[in-house]
């Protein structure tokens, strides 16, 4: 803040040198002072006395870089663009197996809109049983899609029913003739523009 120990003591009514021990953490404040320092300073008691990563202490955010594939269309399934760039993502939603994908078309919406860009979990040997009712990203006969997976059984088959948010969206069914694979879960929305 720039301000100097005498500012701060006579601002504060505290003696100077008692404010040199405490930054020097030679003493330990009465809370009668930090109240004076607190009032002084403009600042919550809190964020005098705290610190570390459990406190409530502002903390810089600390982020890692994770590669953001161009786009997947969140519609019918097409070809996509894959420009690979970086994207900061929160250091604890880091991961190797992690990449993030622009979002194209509304089939997701309300969920997910065009132009999000969604953080995904790399798990191409995920069986569809497995993530029943989770946004994936998919391919079909090699092209890619983002949809809601599940699976149904009729009449002893399998069926992989692909389906977007949004009630305008068709379904998508696929049976044994696709070919099909899951690349990834979408595990959380970490940008989207207003």
């Amino acid at each position: 803040m720039k301000i100097t120990q005498a500012k701060l003591a006579r601002t504060a009514g505290v003696n100077q040198g008692y404010i040199s021990e405490i930054e020097r953490s030679l003493v330990q404040p009465r809370r009668r002072t930090l109240d004076a320092l607190s009032v002084a300073l403009n600042l919550p008691q809190a964020v005098l006395v705290g610190g570390g990563q459990a406190h409530d202490n502002p903390q810089p955010h600390e982020s890692r870089n994770v590669p953001l594939f161009g786009a997947i269309p969140a519609g019918p399934p097409s070809e996509t663009q894959e420009q690979l760039e970086m994207f900061p993502v929160l250091r604890h939603q880091w991961s190797p197996e992690h990449y993030c994908l622009r979002l194209n078309f509304d089939s997701m919406e309300p969920t997910l809109k065009p132009g999000d860009i969604v953080l995904v979990h790399y798990r191409p040997d995920v069986e569809a049983e497995h993530v029943q009712g989770r946004i994936c990203a998919c391919l079909i006969d090699g092209q890619p899609t983002l949809k809601r997976v599940t699976v149904e059984w009729r009449e002893s088959r399998r069926l992989i029913i692909l389906r977007g948010d949004n009630p305008r969206s068709s379904p998508i069914l696929v049976d044994a003739s696709s070919d099909f694979s899951i690349q990834g879960i979408v595990i959380r929305l970490v940008s989207r523009e207003l």
